[in-house]
């Protein structure tokens, strides 16, 4: 039996400009990932309540299919999006993010869907201060990070324009 163990794509020690200021920026984009989720859902339910007004009460019992549509819709957001040519949610864009595997490859659908999963379980079990372990690593990678297998780095464009701010500082 052969396994073919691949290394660590980024290095934190040779390519700062890759991690540099990850952390805050996720966070970032997490809320606005969190409203694109939560805006559809609520309009959902505005929809649900006033058929349910209209139809004398027969229509609220739609509201039992909120919940697995929620999930079904953050799922599908999650892998669509993290899956893609970017391999970045709409939030990750805006803040020039993206997620890759630790050995360097595009995220994929059910990556994606998986990475937010084990992030929502990881949170509901361990608490939120389980987000702290991105401090103490050079990855900046956060538990659920770390059990799926993936990294998140600085776009291209934002690693270049770190680069170049740096070396002209460095000159300066």
């Amino acid at each position: 039996m052969a396994f073919d163990v691949k290394p660590h794509a980024y290095d934190p020690a040779a390519n700062p400009e890759l991690f540099e200021g990850v952390l805050a920026r996720r966070v970032v984009a997490f809320i606005i990932d969190l409203f694109i989720i939560v805006i559809p859902l609520v309009a959902a339910s505005m929809f649900i309540f006033v058929f349910g007004l209209v139809t004398f009460g027969l229509g609220w019992a739609l509201f039992w299919l909120l919940s697995p549509a929620s999930v079904v819709w953050a799922l599908a957001y999650y892998g669509f999006t993290l899956g893609s040519p970017a391999s970045a949610t709409v939030g990750m864009r805006a803040m020039e993010i993206e997620m890759r595997t630790w050995y360097g490859a595009q995220a994929y659908f059910v990556l994606g869907a998986v990475h937010a999963i084990v992030y929502w379980i990881s949170v509901s079990v361990l608490t939120p201060f389980i987000l702290l372990v991105g401090f103490f690593n050079g990855r900046r990678r956060l538990l659920h990070d770390m059990l799926v297998g993936t990294i998140l780095i600085n776009s291209a464009n934002r690693a270049a324009s770190l680069r170049g701010r740096a070396t002209a500082m460095t000159h300066n």
